[in-house]
Parts: structure tokens; sequence; C-alpha cells
């Protein structure tokens, strides 16, 4: 059983309490570091925010069966006050507790109901080689995502490519695509598409400097076509990376697109670059 399905039994069974991130990487055997990436990779939102939906889902549901003590309920789902629930309840479904209970139906509202994993859906990868960088500086467009919502990324890298041509010369042909700034509560990232610049170099207008540490990294090839990308990334830090042996360190992570990839085709392959302790 990998991270992300002990994950899913720790919250089913014990979503009525008020559980942390750390209990849950805990009961999952990784770093709550390791655990939020992994979650938000894999489903598309925080774990923290599935806790959440799943607490006040449960809710909705006794609610409309006609629960008779909102008050009660609130303190079952781990709410210190009727108000704390009736506001996280009102900003998640758009309704009141009491309407809810009042009309008895809750089909209406957006539920979040388990989700269930096997490990049959995540790609096969091969075991990654490490490397270690030096520091390297990097000019680019940055833009700032939600995981669920991050199909902005290829207009991103349209937009970039338009740019390209006030860098010439450029110190190397590969294109790098890097995740940083990751809020393991709301499950948001700043993502760049960039490529390599000298230390001292002059950036473009529109474009922003971004500096990235010495650090160790395992490194995944991969090569298949670029809209595998999202399967890929989930395969790596829900089972690839812990059965590698190695464990995430906090920092960037990145996609790096050598001369061989074809920007028109989405073929020639890639690389993924997770920092590694």
């Amino acid at each position: 059983m990998n991270p992300v399905q002990k994950a899913l039994w720790y919250v089913e069974h014990h979503s009525r309490k008020g559980i942390s991130l750390e209990q849950v990487a805990r009961a999952s055997c990784v770093s709550p570091y390791h655990l939020a990436r992994t979650f938000t990779e894999v489903f598309g939102l925080s774990l923290m925010r599935y806790v959440r939906l799943r607490r006040l889902s449960k809710a909705a549901k006794q609610l409309s069966d006609g629960a008779s003590d909102i008050l009660s309920l609130a303190l079952d789902y781990g709410y210190g006050s009727h108000e704390a629930f009736s506001r996280a309840f009102k900003k998640e479904f758009g309704v009141t507790p009491e309407s809810v209970r009042t009309l008895a139906d809750h089909s209406l509202l957006p539920l979040m109901e388990p989700i269930t994993m096997s490990e049959t859906q995540l790609l096969k990868l091969n075991p990654p080689r490490v490397e270690m960088l030096p520091v390297m500086s990097f000019a680019g467009l940055v833009e700032r995502y939600q995981s669920k919502s991050s199909a902005g990324i290829p207009n991103q890298w349209q937009r970039f490519s338009a740019l390209l041509e006030n860098m010439l010369p450029l110190i190397e042909q590969d294109a790098y695509g890097i995740c940083f700034n990751f809020d393991e509560e709301q499950g948001e990232f700043d993502y760049m598409a960039g490529v390599p610049v000298h230390k001292n170099a002059e950036i473009p207008l529109g474009l922003i400097r971004f500096d990235l540490p010495p650090q160790k990294y395992a490194v995944f090839h991969y090569g298949g076509h670029i809209s595998e990308i999202r399967s890929v990334i989930a395969a790596i830090w829900s089972e690839a990376l812990s059965k590698s042996g190695y464990e995430p360190a906090e920092g960037p992570a990145f996609e790096k697109y050598g001369p061989e990839f074809d920007g028109q085709s989405g073929h020639g392959g890639f690389e993924i670059w997770v920092a590694i302790n």
C-alpha cells in the first residue's frame, strides 16, 4: 500500500476528528511535505482540503437525514462552535446547515465522496539517476496555479516561446518548467517556464529571474508524450520516489526538456527532477 492509499484510509477512519497533516503523514510513513506534495500531485487538491470536504460532506448527509442538534454535529466533526461550522459549511456549499436540514435534501450539494485508488492506475517508471546541481539562474514567465486548475501551463509556454528571440544567444538549448513556493494547505504553486541564463545576465522586460540553489536531485526520464506528464508526476510522488529509497527535500522541482523534445508534436520525452535529501 503506497502513502496515498494509507492517507485515504486514515482520513476515512478518522475524519470525524480534528486530524492534522502531521498525523496523516505519520500513519502514511512519510514526511508531511512528501505526503502533501504526493496527494496534491495525484488528485489535484490538497490533503487538508480533502479532509475538510469529506468532513462537511458527511455532516451534510446527516443534516438531510434530520440531525436534531447542529452544535453537537459541529463538535462531532471537529468544529469548536456552531458559528465556525456554519461559516465553513456555507463557504463550501453556498447554503446554511439549517436549510439543508429543513429541506431534508442534499442531492444538489457538491459533496466530496471517498476517493479510491489502486496501484494499477499508476505508470511504471524506471529507477531514477541521482545528480547534484550547482547554483543555476533562470529567466522566464511565472504564474501561480492551483493543482486542480493548471491547464494554463501550455499557454504559458507558448507566450514564453514568443519572447525567446529576445534572449539569444542561450546558454543551452534545454528548457525548464520549475515548480516552487508550494502551499501545502491550499495546493498552490508558482510555475516558471524558463531557460538558464548567466548569473549577471540582463533579463528582458516582462521576464523574471529565478535562482535555483545547489541541490541533489532524483531524475526520472520518461520517453512518452508530454500529455502524460501529470500521470508521470503522480507516479513519481506516490510510488517511484519511495521505492527508490529517497526522501524529498523541501524545495523546487522541475521538468527538463532537452533538444530532442519537439514542442510542436509533444514527442521526444522529458525529465522530472525532484529535490532529495
